[in-house]
């Protein structure tokens, strides 16, 4: 049975439009009329997911809910949130609605297992709420995983990366956001991560295959992947999917 995919989106907008961009190119399709049913909400008004972690903003929760229930109105099957921080707050918007929700970071565990089999140990790059909450470090390491972060002075240097006035947020892909993007991973590749993940969703719009020396495991194009599974259509690269 065919499914409705929807994204709750807005967590940032470029990474949502980067997510849908993956699903259609990811999916076995030759015409318009092959490609999965998609409904995009995306609500940038989100409050800062990590900020929220440290009490110093208010709880999406209440945004994430109505985010839920505007898809689930609307016609989706199931939902997907291309939002990692975002899943921190899951438990609490599940107690109030138990709607479907393609997990990022339970799918990218399994696409880690199947394709990396015998990792011990990933280097993290991600926000500092993702960090600090130990999302990827709970869920890799009940499966053996270890999990390493940068140290403080990296981290603040990839917040700002990521969040500053001339970070990835705001479109600014290329230049020196991306050169920290891409020094953390290579310093976390020198303390022994045999992988590094890309753990919060604007992390691979710089950082690629191309630039580091070990696998990169990309939540988004994982969740992509998973999504168009789980829609019930076929991926494009059956047989040389990438890594």
């Amino acid at each position: 049975m065919k499914k409705t995919i929807g994204i709750l989106g807005g967590m940032g907008p470029e990474a949502t439009a980067y997510l849908f961009e993956l699903i259609i190119k990811n999916t076995k399709a030759e015409k318009d009329q092959e490609h999965i049913p998609v409904i995009i909400y995306s609500n940038p008004k989100v409050p800062p997911r990590t900020d929220a972690i440290f009490k110093t903003a208010p709880s999406p929760v209440p945004y994430l809910l109505e985010g839920f229930r505007i898809l689930q109105q609307a016609g989706a099957d199931f939902i997907v949130m291309p939002c990692v921080t975002a899943h921190y707050f899951y438990p609490e918007v599940a107690a109030q609605d138990n709607f479907p929700l393609l997990n990022m970071l339970d799918e990218t565990l399994l696409w880690v297992q199947r394709q990396i089999p015998g990792l011990k140990k990933a280097g993290l790059v991600s926000s500092t709420g993702t960090v600090k909450s130990k999302l990827f470090h709970d869920t890799f390491e009940g499966a053996g995983i270890e999990v390493i972060a940068p140290n403080d002075g990296e981290q603040a240097k990839v917040m700002d990366a990521i969040f500053g006035k001339h970070g990835i947020k705001g479109a600014f892909l290329e230049g020196e956001s991306k050169k920290i993007i891409i020094n953390t991973a290579e310093a976390l590749i020198q303390r022994g991560a045999e992988a590094i993940i890309a753990g919060c969703t604007e992390v691979p719009l710089v950082l690629k295959n191309k630039d580091i020396a070990v696998p990169l495991v990309e939540p988004l194009q994982i969740i992509a992947e998973a999504c168009i599974v789980k829609a019930g259509y076929e991926l494009r690269y059956e047989q040389d999917r990438p890594c």
